[in-house]
């Protein structure tokens, strides 16, 4: 074989390696975006789950605050019929204001406060919110592995060539950095 030969058959193996490893790469980086969405679902479920058991406990107790026990079934129920990841993310967001208010009445009530039913399943939800934060941070970690994988040259072309895109962050919906407002 000729010189040149050699040389032309190893570009290419190098340009084949270097595509296929890419290409890989990619793959592994949109199915570890998956993976992770689906822990934060999982911390959503369990969350979803615990929210009928404190809201019945503290239904026992105060019969008053309708409203917030409507806007906390309101806001699963949007959860529960959400199919993209945006509207999910969207529909979690309504959840955690309307959790956010019923926790706000219930630290208001010393009846509630002192009812182990209710402290215990605060707790549980506390938890869970720390999971749930967990989960987002993971989640938004590993979209941003790749986001910059497809931004970045020449991982660029290969993200264009093999219909590779920007994911989008979890990001938090306006207003919730403001507390809820309980007036009793």
């Amino acid at each position: 074989m000729k010189k040149s030969t050699i040389i032309l058959v190893a570009v290419v193996v190098v340009v084949v390696g270097w595509l296929w490893m890419g290409y890989n790469g990619l793959v592994s980086r949109r199915e570890a975006i998956t993976n992770q969405w689906a822990q934060v679902e999982t911390q959503y479920q369990r969350r979803l789950d615990l929210i009928p058991n404190l809201v019945e406990s503290v239904k026992g107790v105060m019969k008053q605050e309708q409203t917030v026990f409507t806007a906390l079934a309101d806001a699963r129920t949007k959860y529960a019929g959400a199919v993209t990841i945006n509207d999910k993310a969207a529909a979690a967001t309504q959840v955690e204001s309307a959790l956010g208010r019923l926790l706000a009445v219930a630290e208001n009530y010393p009846v509630l406060k002192s009812s182990d039913t209710v402290q215990t399943l605060m707790v549980q939800l506390e938890g869970t919110e720390n999971r749930v934060s967990v989960e987002r941070k993971r989640y938004n970690d590993v979209v941003r592995d790749l986001n910059v994988s497809v931004k970045r040259f020449p991982g660029n072309l290969l993200a264009k060539v093999f219909g590779f895109g920007e994911q989008n962050y979890f990001e938090a919906a306006a207003g919730a950095e403001d507390a809820p407002a309980v007036k009793l």
